[in-house]
């Protein structure tokens, strides 16, 4: 336990439509049948999170090191948002990606857009008020924004990173259509959107993925239909804080010391890291998670990926959830 608290860091693209399996698992487009959820650019099962990179105080040799490492444990798909760092993350991605340029034809890079932050220097020219902004004139400056950070022609997936209140759906899936004949981006798809605010953008464009918050200390998309519609749909979800930030290994709130003693146990029996085993929870719905695993240890990225091995039983996965939630099942 005290091994994987010292190990994690913190805790959160698609691209061109390819044939055949990626080398971790899991389709890469295609028709979806039934059991089968659509992955249509092939993100890698377990998924990249750069969103603290300005914050780890690395040299471009050194994010270069955590990319490649990433890439050597299949985990080929990093994702962004525009804004992170104060602006800066992609940026700093793009400047190590330079340094080895051909590494991007084996990854995917995924971007999100939809919060201006106000007065940031990097960031795009007119954000005067931190507000929501889904307009075309938004988007487009988010998506060359972005191109130009990360030093790259197009990005695989962009993701509308929350819900915009007044978002134009009409206007939001004709700007899509121009960027992706464009060239701009290859797939779209959303982030913490609610049941029916999907619905309603999913009926004018086809998303690729749905990104949500899913650990054992928030389990709500187990619950609120989210996950529920996303089998309905065939739509793969991306979870993003799959480790909670970090909160199972440090916090010490009642709830999650009851949950770090049940992971503890399980995790003994199963001859797993505690890491691992959080990851199999999240992987075991089955709606077919992707994790976001936003760590800078390339140890707790192959914990991570050890979990794919592991599919845990109803009965543990039972256990995680009712020490999770306080609850036991009725």
């Amino acid at each position: 336990m005290a091994a994987d608290a010292g190990r994690l860091g913190a805790g959160r693209a698609l691209g061109r439509p390819q044939a055949g399996p990626h080398p971790l698992g899991g389709s890469a487009g295609g028709p979806v049948g039934r059991g089968v959820h659509s992955n249509p650019a092939g993100l890698s099962p377990i998924v990249a999170g750069a969103w603290r990179l300005a914050e780890w105080g690395w040299t471009p040799q050194q994010r270069l090191a955590w990319i490649e490492g990433n890439l050597d444990l299949g985990v080929t798909s990093f994702d962004h948002a525009d804004s992170d760092g104060g602006y800066r993350v992609e940026a700093l991605f793009g400047e190590a990606l330079a340094l080895r340029p051909a590494l991007r034809a084996r990854l995917q890079l995924v971007s999100k857009c939809g919060i201006g932050l106000a007065a940031r220097p990097g960031g795009p020219a007119g954000t005067q008020v931190k507000h929501d902004g889904t307009s075309p004139a938004q988007l487009r400056a988010s998506v060359d924004h972005s191109l130009q950070a990360l030093r790259t022609d197009h990005l695989d997936l962009l993701l509308i990173r929350r819900p915009d209140a007044l978002t134009d759906v009409d206007e939001l899936a004709d700007t899509f259509e121009a960027l992706r004949r464009e060239g701009k981006v290859r797939c779209l798809g959303v982030s913490n959107f609610a049941p029916h605010q999907l619905t309603l953008l999913h009926r004018r464009i086809h998303l690729a993925t749905h990104q949500i918050e899913l650990s054992p200390l928030h389990p709500d998309a187990l619950h609120d239909g989210v996950l529920d519609q996303c089998q309905a749909l065939g739509v793969r979800p991306m979870a993003w804080s799959p480790l909670a930030g970090g909160r199972i290994f440090t916090a010490a709130d009642e709830r999650t010391h009851r949950l770090r003693q049940v992971l503890e146990a399980l995790a003994a029996e199963l001859a797993v890291s505690v890491t691992t085993l959080v990851i199999a929870w999240v992987l075991r719905h089955p709606s077919q998670p992707l994790p976001v695993l936003g760590s800078r240890r390339i140890e707790v990225v192959r914990d991570a990926v050890a979990a794919l091995a592991l599919r845990l039983d109803a009965q543990r996965w039972w256990r995680v959830w009712s020490a999770a939630t306080g609850h036991k099942v009725a």
